[in-house]
């Protein structure tokens, strides 16, 4: 969209927060960049010009304004609607693949040259990977600087920087600031109240509908890994150094989010996974937008916008849960979830009591016995074969999979459906066209609204929500008074 001048320029003068995200203006004259919805008098046209990240900004000299902190604005939308390698090398790159395995890992596991994604990254963002990843460290920086007592130097190291040198040259050139200036803007009442908790603000583009969501990810939530409590949706979380527990409370304006990590270094990833849980980077007002044009979907927008699909923050762990709930009710999925997470867990301390455990990986569960499940022989079958493929590595789920590919590699795999796919592609996956004809709730609300209720019949009826099927199914779910689609008291 950066290279649209006339429309950047008129999103800039009426400060509109629907673009914050998709493209930045960097100010000729102050050498300073801003989100569009900037609270300041907008600079004139011809001062005006606009780049496609934050990176790419800072990669020209740009330092970020003090007043919109547009470090903090959504990610792009298109990361999450894309299946392209530029698309999903952002995915990794935004849970901190380069920090941890540096640019020839980010490119391994997308399986391209190094040369190849850097030409990708540059020709689209402005910017490459090593530049992408540093203003991502940036941010994280600023994030434990701003919320937390940590010294200064372990600051440094828990953002990912190699050096404490690099963290304050490189605070000083994106914030203008150094970071002991920047912890002193800071108003003491702003720090956290609990020792060891992390608390952010994780934005979004309105509007947005907490009901299904938090509905969702509460109704069907496993004892010991997931809770709601006072509010909040609470769960424990795998990550590369550690662990930790997220907590997570719908705002009008905003997702507050209380983290609580055993190491740092696992901050990037974590509000990766949960803005990723949340899909806090859609673009509502396009996805509403689309699915208005039809009649008889136009009423149930209207009346509820903003409905987003309840993610997961472990591709592999909702494979598994899909698998468990293949024909029973959600209270029989939880159970059987509950009872593998007891089994082969790993414990967890929460201060807060109530969650006790990390669901477990595939590889612990390679090792279960499949008489000791309490599930139909098929079934059985069906999970250890899935769980051996997740294990050995011909199966990976995640950020950088390629959404058609993984769909061929799931449907080879025994017991595996129509339904157990997409609901997979739709949920781990992220695909926003993913779309479930076979559900029996989405054949009931067919029913109800008038729409074809025969599988075939229904998708083809559906083509004319693409490319947002997905959302189009949280309307269609919320027909239905299932708990999933009620935010919890």
């Amino acid at each position: 969209m950066h290279t649209d001048t006339e429309r950047c320029v008129r999103a800039v003068q009426s400060k509109d927060a629907r673009f914050d995200g998709w493209f930045f203006t960097a100010v000729l004259t102050t050498r300073i960049y801003c989100r569009p919805s900037c609270p300041v008098v907008p600079p004139k046209v011809e001062n005006m010009t606009f780049y496609p990240s934050a990176a790419a900004c800072q990669q020209a000299g740009f330092r970020a304004c003090k007043r919109c902190r547009p470090d903090t604005s959504p990610g792009s939308p298109e990361w999450n609607a894309r299946a392209d390698v530029v698309a999903r090398a952002m995915r990794l790159i935004r849970d901190g693949i380069v920090d941890r395995e540096g640019v020839p890992g980010l490119a391994g596991r997308l399986g391209y040259s190094t040369r190849q994604i850097e030409r990708q990254l540059l020709a689209e963002l402005g910017a490459g990977p090593l530049a992408l990843a540093r203003a991502q460290r940036a941010q994280t920086a600023r994030i434990l600087i701003e919320t937390t007592e940590l010294p200064l130097a372990d600051v440094a190291f828990a953002a990912g920087f190699s050096s404490i040198r690099t963290f304050n040259d490189t605070v000083r050139e994106v914030f203008a600031l150094a970071p002991g200036e920047l912890r002193a803007r800071v108003a003491h009442g702003a720090r956290p109240h609990t020792p060891g908790t992390i608390p952010l603000r994780l934005p979004f583009r309105a509007p947005l509908n907490p009901d299904n969501l938090f509905g969702h990810l509460a109704a069907t939530g496993v004892p010991g890994v997931e809770e709601w409590r006072d509010g909040a949706y609470r769960r424990t979380l795998s990550l590369p150094y550690g662990h930790g527990i997220a907590e997570l409370t719908p705002r009008p304006d905003h997702i507050g989010c209380l983290l609580s990590l055993t190491d740092l270094r696992d901050l990037t990833h974590a509000i990766s996974r949960c803005r990723w849980l949340l899909d806090l980077d859609a673009d509502p007002v396009a996805v509403d937008g689309e699915l208005r044009n039809d009649p008889l979907l136009a009423p149930m927008v209207d009346k509820a916008p903003g409905r987003r699909v309840p993610r997961t923050v472990d591709a592999a762990e909702f494979a598994v849960r899909a698998v468990l709930g293949q024909q029973v009710s959600t209270a029989a999925a939880r159970t059987h979830a509950a009872r593998l997470v007891a089994a082969h867990g790993v414990p967890v301390d929460d201060a807060r009591g109530g969650l006790t455990h990390l669901f477990p990986s595939p590889q612990a569960l390679a090792a279960l016995d499949p008489e000791a499940l309490a599930l139909p022989r098929s079934r059985r079958t069906t999970l250890t074969t899935l769980v051996g493929a997740l294990a050995g590595g011909s199966l990976t789920l995640g950020p950088d999979s390629d959404w058609d590919e993984a769909r061929a590699r799931l449907l080879d795999l025994p017991g595996f459906g129509p339904w157990t796919v997409e609901v997979i592609a739709m949920r781990a996956l992220g695909d926003p066209d993913a779309f479930l004809p076979t559900d029996l709730g989405i054949r009931r609300a067919a029913v109800e609204l008038g729409l074809p209720s025969t599988p075939a019949a229904l998708t083809a009826r559906a083509a004319a929500w693409r490319p947002w099927r997905a959302y189009a199914v949280q309307y269609l779910w919320a027909t239905d008074s299932h708990p999933i689609n009620q935010l919890p008291v």
